[in-house]
């Protein structure tokens, strides 16, 4: 929100008090908290002017340090908060004259505290950043305005510096020079709203900064300052945390360690995804159709999802599946996992008037209210739609027991749709501030479902397919882009979307291939399809149009049939990195920035790593053109063999059956003997094979069995003309392959 006109006015209405200097300091008797008291002015006699703010300073974890600053401490509205992994650090603090050094970890914090006050942030000495300055002011401000009143924080952004995340932003991956306002929505992936906002961002300096609050935060990202990032939120308090590191990899990790970490999805879920697409009507004979087709074309299929219309027209999500199209529902999903299928099905967070199970909530008081009392509902997407409170816990506990019962039926996982249109002029049962709750909403939607399913299937069979999200919203994978549109740009903007979302704390991320909207011509589906099977999870979805691969011409079907083979026979290697994902919270799909410091890594949108070892490039043309870059190095084709030297941009053309697909060099890349399945014993028939293991270096690639479980480690170390590799674990018929290399090879089984 911009609270200026230019360098010099304010807007009509507005006025700013700043933080002019610090006039009583004092700490928590357990050393965890500094509390600071600032007042608007310079002047050094007593005053009794207002408004002052009163200042606290903590660490919830090593090198975190969270300012929260307060006006009015007198609100007592119930508001919802992030659950955070709060361990209330105890800080080193020392003071020498007007300077205050505040340390935890290797991140400090130097507060000046007069004429004018100043908070400047440092990692093992290097700067970070600092709450900006204007006139020598320190900008953290209580703001009046005829909207009400503003609490805003401004911090410094240095010259080159690029900031990224904020959640899945489908605009220009770089963030400097946006407007981004944390506010759910319903947008598709063609503007700038978002289904899933974060007040997270990724500075290329290796800094974080969370704004702790799950309203409507409005950054200015290098927009109406434009050396400065501000961020501000209605109402009367403002509490942040600047996150230090060596470097980018490392902030995330110290995020999801307090906001906390993805969960290991199933190694099942790798697999290629089928869904019923938003189609109006099919039945059992229609959904076996497309199953038996892909068994007969050996596309190697994991998962059948039945979208909307499982249930009958106008009752959706009432939980009873439509009995004129499915009659024998527990039939027809046994016949499904007995050719080796899971099943997931459609669900969102609202009830539809006609729907039997609303009545049912109504009377229990489980759906959201109007202020006077009256069950909220409008038209919009069903008749009659309302929205179920899980504020209540009551209602919590009979949504689960609705998915239950699914789940007694044969179902295996739920894709959570929709939890965006949350509205603002409701009442909650707990009291929660209806404005704050809006983005939260999703929460403790996809909360509840989740826990659900890992409670009836354990939790190493827990999974979800969701559309919205919000901080902490990664412990709950997988996320899906969206509703995109069938064209080359859409491809493009949806790949931004999910880079972005990687950089703040998710690590799986998939994407409706071929897109959402419209049907894609044979050329533009093929193309997807290589992205869509070489991403976190791969799922065939669509609006109107099934999106079987033989409706796209025999070549599709190859081109399918090629790429889930594929990336079956890498899961030895892609498994082990969703184990890594799941423990640092590093994501699998990874930005270029995320693995190498090169200045040439900082704008690249669109491509990416997956895990540490492999660059992928979508082909983005009709023309089958791409340019891609690849950093310094010796980079192999995994496809060809063929090597190129990095340093710089390439260009290439490529046919349906390849991309921009590079190893990095010094890997030993794990590769399966199973093209028919993601889930299997990845040490069996594995095959090592080692690429451009350079003199002097020593190379470790670990491999996980489907529990996550490493249970096979592989080290090369090479000297002159000789590699010697160390296998450790169990295998059966493990080999062991050089490419790019031509030394002697002696290999040792412990």
């Amino acid at each position: 929100m911009k609270f200026n006109l230019g360098e010099w006015r304010l807007k009509p209405g507005v006025t700013t008090y700043q933080c002019e200097q610090i006039r009583d300091v004092r700490r928590s008797a357990d050393g965890t908290q500094l509390h600071l008291f600032a007042v608007p002015y310079r002047k050094e006699e007593r005053s009794m002017d207002g408004p002052a703010q009163e200042l606290t300073v903590s660490s919830p974890q090593p090198d975190i340090i969270r300012l929260q600053t307060v006006h009015f401490k007198g609100d007592r509205r119930k508001m919802p908060q992030f659950e955070l992994d709060d361990r209330r650090c105890p800080l080193t603090v020392t003071e020498e004259g007007e300077k205050i050094t505040v340390t935890s970890g290797d991140t400090s914090l130097v507060i000046g505290k007069r004429n004018p006050c100043s908070f400047t942030y440092y990692y093992r000495g290097r700067l970070l950043t600092s709450v900006g300055n204007r006139y020598g002011s320190a900008m953290l401000s209580y703001i009046s305005t005829p909207e009400g009143p503003f609490m805003r924080g401004q911090l410094q952004v240095d010259v080159g510096e690029k900031l990224y995340g904020m959640g899945e932003r489908f605009t220009p991956f770089v963030r400097n020079g946006q407007v981004v306002d944390m506010w759910n929505e319903d947008g598709g992936t063609s503007s700038e709203l978002s289904y899933k906002n974060i007040p997270f961002y990724l500075s290329s300096r290796s800094y974080g900064v969370l704004v702790n609050d799950p309203g409507p935060v409005s950054f200015e990202v290098c927009s109406e300052a434009v050396t400065k990032v501000q961020f501000s939120v209605p109402g009367q308090r403002l509490d942040f945390m600047v996150i230090g590191a060596a470097d980018r990899k490392g902030v995330l990790e110290r995020y999801t360690a307090l906001s906390g970490r993805p969960a290991l999805p199933p190694a099942w879920t790798f697999g290629l995804w089928l869904t019923s697409s938003f189609t109006t009507s099919y039945d059992e004979q229609t959904v076996m159709s497309f199953v038996d087709g892909m068994a007969e074309r050996e596309i190697p299929l994991s998962v059948f999802h039945f979208d909307c219309f499982w249930m009958r027209e106008n009752e959706w999500c009432g939980f009873d599946w439509d009995h004129e199209m499915f009659p024998d529902v527990e039939g027809m999903l046994r016949r499904m996992h007995d050719k080796g299928l899971k099943v997931c099905v459609w669900i969102n967070p609202y009830l539809a008037q006609h729907a039997r199970a609303f009545d049912e909530a109504a009377e229990r008081g489980y759906l959201l209210k109007k202020p006077n009392g009256d069950i909220w509902q409008w038209d919009l997407w069903q008749a009659g739609l309302a929205v179920v409170d899980f504020t209540n816990p009551e209602a919590v506990e009979w949504y689960k027991d609705k998915l239950r019962g699914l789940m007694a039926q044969g179902v295996d996982a739920f894709k959570t749709d929709f939890g965006e249109r949350i509205p603002t002029d409701v009442a909650y049962y707990d009291g929660s501030d209806p404005e704050r709750m809006h983005n939260y909403y999703t929460y403790l939607y996809n909360r509840a479902v989740y826990e659900v399913i890992a409670e009836v299937k354990g939790e190493r069979e827990a999974c979800l397919f969701a559309r919205s999200a919000t901080v902490g919203g990664q412990k709950f994978p997988v996320h899906w882009g969206g509703d995109c549109n069938s064209t080359y740009v859409s491809m493009a903007e949806s790949l931004r979307g999910g880079l972005s979302l990687c950089l703040s704390g998710f690590g799986f991320w998939s994407h409706d291939i071929g897109g959402f909207e419209g049907t894609a011509p044979a050329d533009l589906y093929k193309r997807w399809l290589a992205f869509g099977l070489l991403s976190s999870h791969s799922r065939l979805h669509g609006s109107q149009s099934y999106r079987v691969p033989w409706l796209f011409g025999e070549e599709a079907v190859e081109v399918c049939r090629v790429f889930s083979q594929l990336k079956n026979t890498l899961m030895p290697y892609l498994y082990a990195q969703a184990v890594q994902t799941s423990a640092t919270g590093v994501p699998m799909m990874r930005a270029m920035l995320l693995e190498f410091d090169d200045l040439g890594c900082e704008d690249c949108d669109r491509q990416y790593m997956l895990g540490d070892a492999l660059l992928v490039a979508p082909v983005m043309r009709a023309d089958g053109v791409v340019d891609y870059y690849l950093p310094e190095g010796t980079w192999t084709h995994l496809l060809t063999g063929e090597t190129e030297n990095g340093g710089g941009w390439r260009r290439g053309q490529y046919d349906f059956f390849s991309l921009p697909l590079f190893v990095r060099e010094n890997t030993i890349l794990p590769v399966g003997s199973r093209a028919d399945r993601p889930d299997y014993d990845y040490t069996d028939g594995l095959t090592l094979r080692l690429y451009q293991i350079a003199d002097g270096a020593e190379v470790t690639r670990t491999v996980c069995n489907t529990a996550g479980e490493p249970v096979l480690t592989a080290v090369a170390r090479r000297t002159r003309d000789k590699i010697d590799l160390t296998v450790r674990g169990s295998a059966r018929d493990i080999r062991a392959e050089q490419v790019g290399t031509d030394c002697r090879m002696n290999v040792e089984y412990i």
